[in-house]
């Protein structure tokens, strides 16, 4: 349990910056689509690049078994949730084997 404890902990951060990075992308989204913020400005086009390009890859096969839905994007939702049944099951595995329950 030495390094499975820490291991499981730098996971779960890991998880948890991955689902602040899809919901501060989504929210950039918006503000970029109702022109509340400009994509000219570098600093907002490099910061909307990165996040582009870190959520896109796993974003892309949830894109493509969702049904059309008029334009509504709810893929960031879905990969939310798996992300939270992640962290979930990582949990619940860390206490198993810290209680010897496995």
């Amino acid at each position: 349990m030495i390094i499975l404890n820490p291991l499981f902990n730098v996971l779960q951060v890991a998880l948890w910056l991955y689902l602040w990075a899809i919901i501060i992308s989504a929210i950039l989204s918006w503000l970029v689509h109702f022109g509340v913020i400009n994509t000219r400005n570098q600093f907002v086009s490099m910061i909307g690049e990165f996040l582009w390009r870190i959520t896109e890859p796993a974003l892309r096969p949830i894109r493509r078994f969702m049904p059309n839905l008029g334009g509504i994007d709810i893929s960031p939702i879905i990969l939310i949730l798996v992300i939270y049944f992640a962290r979930d099951v990582l949990g619940n595995i860390q206490y198993s084997l810290n209680t010897g329950g496995l």
